[in-house]
């Protein structure tokens, strides 16, 4: 019977979860397109494998952390993929990705017999890194409980919010406030600068005011330092927003305030801040004239 535990994506969090899962004792093997993230691994003392086939020939469990839900179809189903090169136990997903696309991946993996458990992670790599960030569960209970050992070790908080697609859905929906709220931030630091208060007096107010907010003390210092070194990128936050727009048309519902915060990040990555942290709207922001 195979066992070890197989990641792909060696990314911020891939790199993150691969530090994770050593600390609590497991030994990962890791796969990424990019031979520049195994090169990386291999160097931190991972061990890498030269394909996603290879994990599936050899992992009882595989984890996903890749940058949307066209890459978790590819690196299992594609021609080299994960499927083809044998059939795991059991499949995480802890990107943020199509709920829809999700639920029906899902429905064609339990007919070959795997579990497929969505676990999305709310918090930066950096969080993660350190355990601090919240883990959104979408599967069937029994398949969760049978990976509890695995999931813990990743995430001491977790939460289960229903079946396959609902870990997608809830991550969406939180990503919004968060992100949202993250903007907020960078607004008034921008505006208040434009009043003459100091980005680090400015922040210092919103921490002992009402308006203070998690974004604020996580990201508040990076926005004064100007620190935008990646911890999660404003592409892979565009990409989230697009997916929120999307599920919102397909329910008939608008989203104005995301609208707005859509365009903003469509700008940052135009003006070549893509793959600086998510604090760098604060860049967008600040350009911005009447």
């Amino acid at each position: 019977m195979k066992s070890g535990v197989g990641l792909v994506g060696l990314g911020l969090v891939g790199t993150a979860l691969i530090s994770r899962l050593r600390a609590a004792g497991f030994d990962p093997q890791g796969w990424d397109h990019d031979g520049a993230a195994l090169t990386r691994c291999r160097q931190g003392g991972g061990r890498t494998v030269d394909s996603a086939a290879a994990l599936g020939r050899e992992c009882a469990v595989v984890i996903l952390a890749v940058f949307d839900t066209a890459g978790v179809i590819d690196v299992l189903e594609g021609e080299d993929g994960i499927l083809a090169g044998g059939t795991p136990q059991a499949v995480i997903d802890c990107s943020t990705g199509d709920a829809d696309t999700l639920q029906a991946l899902a429905t064609r993996l339990a007919a070959r017999g795997i579990d497929f458990i969505e676990a999305p992670l709310s918090g930066s790599s950096a969080q993660i890194a350190a355990g601090e960030a919240l883990m959104l569960l979408g599967g069937e209970a029994r398949a969760i409980a049978a990976q509890d050992t695995l999931l813990c070790a990743i995430a001491a908080r977790r939460t289960h919010v229903g079946g396959a697609g609902m870990g997608a859905r809830a991550k969406l929906a939180t990503n919004l406030v968060l992100g949202l709220n993250r903007a907020a931030l960078a607004e008034g630091m921008a505006f208040a600068e434009s009043l003459g208060i100091a980005p680090a007096d400015f922040l210092e107010l919103i921490l002992n005011s009402p308006a203070r907010s998690e974004a604020a003390v996580q990201k508040g210092v990076q926005m004064v330092r100007e620190d935008f070194a990646p911890r999660s990128r404003v592409r892979q936050h565009l990409k989230d927003v697009e997916l929120m727009l999307a599920a919102a048309r397909a329910n008939g519902r608008r989203l104005p305030l995301t609208d707005a915060h859509a365009a903003l990040l469509r700008t940052a990555v135009d003006q070549g801040d893509g793959d600086l942290d998510n604090a760098a709207i604060l860049r967008t922001l600040r350009r911005a004239r009447a």
